[in-house]
């Protein structure tokens, strides 16, 4: 139920997905842009190698220029790299009162090019989100989300 609500919001208000930040640098956006300090294929690269140095998984990486492209659309280089770790996940898929937070695994990463050349990191804001979801499903999300800003950071001007 929280999660419809959830895409509700974003259905309404569409605006709610700018960055905005606070005067403590606390980032209250759904979604979390970052520059990188590398190109675009170097980024994805370092990323996807970090991921599988600290134990989780990268389950799939989606590369939606091409996909556009299959469809006549061109855009820009981006490629969204969905990322698991299996122990978090399992203390969410392992219990039926947590399994309703099950939309928000695995975590993603989008890495794309903007049109000056310069890359970008996104990612869902998950904290923003836990306090929503509640109990043990959010401080697991908390959890994964304070662990993918690792890697996040490797990578960040």
């Amino acid at each position: 139920m929280k999660i419809k609500f959830l895409l509700a919001l974003l259905i309404l208000f569409p605006g709610i997905m700018t960055t905005a930040q606070n005067a403590n640098n606390e980032n209250h956006s759904v979604m979390i842009e970052s520059q990188s300090k590398y190109g675009f294929s170097e980024t994805v690269d370092l990323l996807s190698k970090a991921i599988v140095e600290n134990g989780w998984k990268v389950t799939i990486t989606h590369d939606l220029q091409e996909t556009m492209k299959k469809n006549g659309k061109e855009v820009l280089p981006v490629k969204v790299i969905e990322l698991c770790n299996p122990g978090l996940a399992f203390q969410i898929l392992s219990k039926d009162n947590l399994r309703s937070a099950s939309p928000m695994l695995p975590c993603r990463l989008s890495v794309y090019e903007k049109s000056d050349g310069s890359t970008w990191i996104s990612r869902m804001n998950a904290p923003a989100f836990a306090d929503m979801i509640g109990g043990d499903a959010a401080k697991t999300i908390i959890s994964a989300f304070n662990q993918a800003e690792e890697f996040v950071r490797l990578v960040s001007k």
